[in-house]
């Protein structure tokens, strides 16, 4: 099926046609004579496209369609008429009208105004349910005084154009005060594009990062737009600018500078006009005392700097932050989960989270999947959570032996900078076997992040 339509006519040879060309095309169609009738039709089953008479029998067309549009702002209407004007088309388009034909109608025209209205409202839906579940994944979830006091910073800085340096242990939520800040501002609507400066590998973050003229690069035979580029109008942000190489960090420093940058193989200079947000686990001042990072790049992008609290400063937030998993991952995976017991909370809050909030993240959804009961106890919990065993409770062997595999192979990992073939092989199992341990134990990559 290519779509269901609603048209709607006065005129039932006009109505008949339009259906039976659209249904000879594979769209799946509705009729309506009257807009009361096309109101009763579309409250019964929202369509992908409405085509809209404006000359009805009892209502205005253009009542109609303002009527619609209250309530299903984002459904495409196609306006006909046989007495068209250009001051009835301006004003149906300004109502929210996706474009008007005049009677007697081309069918070619029409088809092609059709596939292109119900590409674009499903595009548009598309965009709308990212952009929702995109926002789930932005929030602070937290009643801290820490938490409050972040949120008050980045409402304070998000609506001016200033640069934003956030730094704070991984996993505690620096790229979710990134987005917070970019959904806030002027630039909202236009690009945000991440850059993962410890991701990216140092030989080619050049070519990501500036992009390519054609032939210029042997990754691809045609050119390419860089993230510079990409983010222009936008914000870039450069998740863990710690780890970029000092080489690297002279030509960006140069870019920040001058707000130009050219393509690798190019030969003339392209404005850009970005705001420019970085986030470190880093202390870049000690970085700058070692070499390790240039100084005069760290005061270009320290203008604003914003502090994201560790999960073990803000202990009070773990019972929200967990139910708010609970219900996240429960929605998601269909699973009975409901909530968390007392007690259960009460280990979470007495251990670290080296972590932070990711790794309370990771272990939510474990347990959503395997717990198979509504509410997750102080024994459905994988001990310990702490660097020693709990003595308030003794653990099974299963339990002991899974802890010490997990803590040795991330430290095996941690020593092998992530590089699975080889720590694979050091522990003597294949790759395929180290990833479904991984899998298992809710390890990712990323770093000390779990």
């Amino acid at each position: 099926m290519k779509g269901y339509v609603v048209v709607v006519d006065d005129e039932s040879e006009v109505l008949s046609t339009v259906r039976e060309v659209l249904e000879d095309e594979g769209y799946i169609t509705e009729g309506a004579l009257t807009g009361s009738e096309a109101i009763s039709v579309i409250e019964r089953k929202l369509p992908d496209l409405v085509i809209l008479d404006i000359w009805l029998p009892d209502r205005d067309g253009l009542e109609i369609l303002e009527r619609i549009k209250s309530v299903h702002p984002d459904l495409p209407i196609l306006i006909i008429s046989g007495h068209g004007t250009i001051e009835t088309a301006v004003k149906a388009v300004k109502l929210g009208a996706f474009d008007f034909l005049e009677k007697p109608l081309d069918l070619e025209k029409l088809l092609l105004k059709v596939e292109k209205a119900i590409e674009e409202g499903r595009i548009k839906l598309e965009v709308k349910e990212l952009r929702t579940k995109l926002s789930e994944d932005r929030e602070l979830i937290g009643v801290s005084d820490a938490i409050k006091r972040l949120r008050e910073t980045i409402e304070l800085v998000a609506p001016t154009d200033c640069w934003v340096l956030i730094y704070g242990e991984s996993g505690s939520g620096k790229e979710i005060v990134a987005r917070m800040i970019h959904e806030l501002s002027p630039r909202k609507d236009k690009p945000f594009v991440e850059v993962n400066c410890a991701a990216i590998p140092m030989d080619r973050i050049e070519y990501e990062l500036f992009g390519w003229e054609r032939g210029a690069c042997n990754l691809s035979s045609e050119g390419k737009r860089g993230k510079f580029e990409l983010a222009n109008g936008g914000t870039i942000y450069f998740d863990e600018v710690g780890d970029m190489s000092l080489s690297v960090q002279a030509k960006v420093l140069r870019v920040l500078e001058e707000l130009k940058i050219e393509r690798i193989g190019g030969t003339y200079p392209i404005e850009i006009d970005i705001r420019v947000i970085s986030s470190t686990n880093k202390n870049l001042e000690e970085e700058v005392t070692k070499g390790n990072f240039r100084k005069d790049l760290y005061y270009r992008l320290n203008v604003f700097p914003i502090y994201v609290p560790p999960l073990r400063e803000r202990k009070e937030d773990i019972p929200h932050l967990a139910r708010y998993f609970i219900r996240k991952f429960s929605t998601k995976y269909r699973r009975v989960v409901e909530d968390i017991s007392e007690g259960a909370l009460k280990v979470l809050a007495n251990y670290e989270w080296p972590g932070n909030v990711r790794e309370l993240r990771n272990l939510m959804e474990r347990l959503v999947i395997t717990v198979n009961k509504k509410v997750i106890e102080e024994k459905d919990l994988p001990f310990p959570l702490g660097s020693s065993f709990p003595s308030e409770r003794v653990i099974s062997l299963k339990e002991a032996k899974e802890f010490f595999e997990r803590e040795y192979i991330l430290k095996l990992l941690k020593k092998n900078n992530w590089n699975i073939s080889r720590t694979a092989e050091e522990l003597g199992i294949e790759r395929t076997h180290l990833y479904r341990k991984l899998r298992s134990y809710g390890i990712r990559r990323g770093g000390d992040e779990v």
